[in-house]
């Protein structure tokens, strides 16, 4: 058996768990992380690559205004820019409801400084001719961006690397303890046995967090949920922002490349660990498509996709310190919108373990909010999936 000693574990190399071994080995920690499958290869390199602040809950908006900061610099930290631009985010109504919506969401996030701008009907007619469907007005905020998922998320684990960091790639963590003086986990690596011990441990698994949490005595009421994604052949550039819509339903980009990415609907599984896009929520996503962007009609969708994210019922992720386990931190639960959050999710993370506080307020995402609810993830029905033959 293989052994492994560390000053401090983190399990899974996606962005969040990635951007912390990268700040504890920057400050001279000794780290590993173990990650299951490749770096950034689940949900943190699935996602739709949306870089907004725009339409997150209050208590998420000074982890995100960290990470404005932290993208800010994205090539002096992991050694590229990851496609990262600062096109902005846009928000579109459709109906005055939906407006109004806007325009309160402006006025809830003025302190955190994100400098939304609502956009009249009027006037988008006018600057947005590319633009279709009906049209009540929208919210820009102008510095929000959009990146490339697949080039970031793994960036972030070769940069935690080159600071010293230990990063196992295909080493699936079978078991995990604390024997009274250390984590110990038991995991397969290049097909040997593997013994793992730290005084820390910092759990960043995804979706499958929960379980790793529930082996500490606590249980979350984690679901899964699958993202139905597709990109177009490359067409002339004509979209300038990252596209949303009031109350959800189609997101939208446009990369360098001329490719349009789209997301929207839910994916279906295939077991445990892999989901696709569903034929039905891409169907259904075209027409939609379509009609917001008319450019789109008769342009080929060249790929579709999936994944596996992990959902929490109040839609806030888990981030600090064990509520059971002295030394055991959480980072899971995004809910499909932790890449902008992700790196100063991290950091934070580094932050409890080597000054046992950071300066962005957690309390909001702490893990012992679920203790008082029973663990049974069937009462929490949030994310519907529909098996697709």
């Amino acid at each position: 058996m293989k052994r492994l000693d560390s000053e401090i574990l983190v399990i899974g190399g996606g962005i969040v768990g990635s951007a912390a071994a990268l700040a504890l080995a920057r400050a001279g920690r000794r780290v590993a992380v173990l990650e299951r499958d490749l770096c950034g290869a689940r949900s943190s390199g699935i996602n739709y690559g949306g870089v907004r602040r725009q339409g997150r809950a209050a208590v998420q908006l000074p982890l995100a205004q960290r990470a404005h900061h932290i993208w800010s610099g994205l090539r002096e930290l992991i050694g590229i820019d990851g496609e990262y631009v600062r096109s902005g985010h846009f928000k579109l109504a459709r109906s005055a409801a939906d407006m109004q919506a806007l325009e309160a969401y402006a006025e809830l996030s003025r302190p955190y400084g994100l400098d939304i701008e609502l956009i009249s009907g009027e006037r988008l007619r006018r600057q947005c001719p590319w633009l279709g469907g009906a049209v009540m007005g929208g919210s820009l905020c102008p510095e929000d961006g959009q990146a490339n998922p697949r080039l970031v998320s793994p960036a972030f684990a070769r940069a935690a690397t080159a600071a010293g960091a230990a990063v196992l790639e295909g080493c699936e963590v079978l078991q995990a303890g604390h024997d009274g003086s250390a984590f110990v986990l038991e995991a397969r690596h290049g097909g040997q046995a593997l013994q793992a011990r730290a005084a820390v441990l910092i759990n960043c698994a995804g979706a499958w967090a929960g379980k790793l949490a529930a082996a500490f005595g606590e249980d979350v009421p984690m679901t899964s949920g699958h993202p139905s994604m597709a990109v177009t052949e490359p067409i002339p550039h004509f979209l300038p922002w990252s596209l949303g819509v009031e109350g959800g339903s189609i997101y939208c980009r446009q990369v360098a490349r001329g490719n349009v990415v789209l997301g929207g609907g839910r994916g279906y599984v295939l077991d445990a660990d892999r989901a696709r896009a569903s034929h039905d929520s891409i169907l259904g996503l075209l027409p939609q498509a379509v009609e917001l962007l008319p450019a789109l009609r008769h342009v080929q969708i060249i790929r579709t996709w999936s994944g596996v994210e992990g959902y929490l019922p109040d839609r806030q992720p888990v981030l600090g310190p064990s509520a059971t386990q002295a030394g055991l931190f959480h980072g899971f639960g995004f809910c499909g919108a932790g890449f902008q959050i992700g790196p100063a999710a991290g950091e934070a993370l580094a932050e409890l373990v080597l000054r046992a506080r950071s300066p962005v307020p957690l309390d909001a995402f702490s893990i012992s909010r679920f203790n008082a609810v029973a663990a049974d993830a069937s009462s929490h029905p949030l994310v519907p999936e529909r098996k697709i033959s």
